[in-house]
């Protein structure tokens, strides 16, 4: 099995290319999305999130607008919080792991991969990147996003330029999306007949030396 890490700067498409992935027959697991469900209505973390920061849940689960103005600007806090997530969220990983260990590829939608040491469990890493213009427009379009929480957020995360640097792989979504499925076609195809090191065309070589992830445990704790 190729565990194929997936990220990408807020913006980049990351989701986007995930979902192509799934639409090409590759399990992919969401970091974010267990996140969504953990905090849900009735969510595991979400009485351990009300104890730790009271008031930021209801009827529907963890207020997720409330909860990130709440630790945005509190290192803290932050921390505090990925205490309680990032477990939860390895647990959820290590068992889609286990489910899928059959299958020749699969992916992990993890957006803070280099930071939080994710990208050690992998055997390859795929950055989605768009120019910095692309991803602020994108970004910028969000309801209830601003300039100040657009920097704040970026601030947390690797700068794209160095996850290209890092990349094995790179998806540039700046173009049409019929162009950015080509990219992911070509790649799963690469991968399933070739392996991570053989594909001539896709591959870049990464300047982070890393073991094969099978030398380290599936559940490592990263997550947003």
């Amino acid at each position: 099995m190729i565990v194929l890490g997936l990220t990408g700067s807020i913006g980049m498409g990351k989701s986007t290319v995930a979902a192509l992935f799934t639409g090409f027959g590759v399990p992919v697991f969401d970091a974010d999305a267990e996140v969504h469900r953990l905090q849900g209505p009735g969510g595991a973390l979400v009485a351990a999130i009300e104890a730790a920061f009271p008031g930021t849940t209801g009827p529907g689960g963890v207020d997720r607008g409330l909860l990130g103005r709440r630790v945005l600007h509190d290192d803290a806090a932050l921390a505090r919080l990925e205490a309680l997530v990032h477990p939860a969220v390895a647990a959820a990983r290590a068992v889609f792991l286990h489910r899928y260990r059959r299958r020749r590829l699969v992916v992990l939608d993890i957006p803070l991969l280099f930071e939080k040491g994710g990208w050690r469990g992998v055997d390859a890493v795929l950055v989605v990147s768009a120019p910095h213009h692309v991803q602020r427009r994108r970004v910028l379009r969000r309801p209830g996003m601003t300039t100040e929480r657009f920097d704040a957020i970026l601030s947390r995360q690797t700068p794209d330029r160095e996850k290209r640097r890092r990349a094995d792989f790179i998806v540039d979504t700046s173009g049409s999306l019929n162009a950015t499925r080509r990219q992911v076609r070509r790649l799963v195809a690469c991968l399933r007949t070739r392996g991570v090191r053989y594909c001539r065309e896709c591959v870049r070589s990464s300047s982070t030396l890393k073991p094969p992830a099978s030398t380290f445990p599936r559940a490592i704790a990263s997550s947003r």
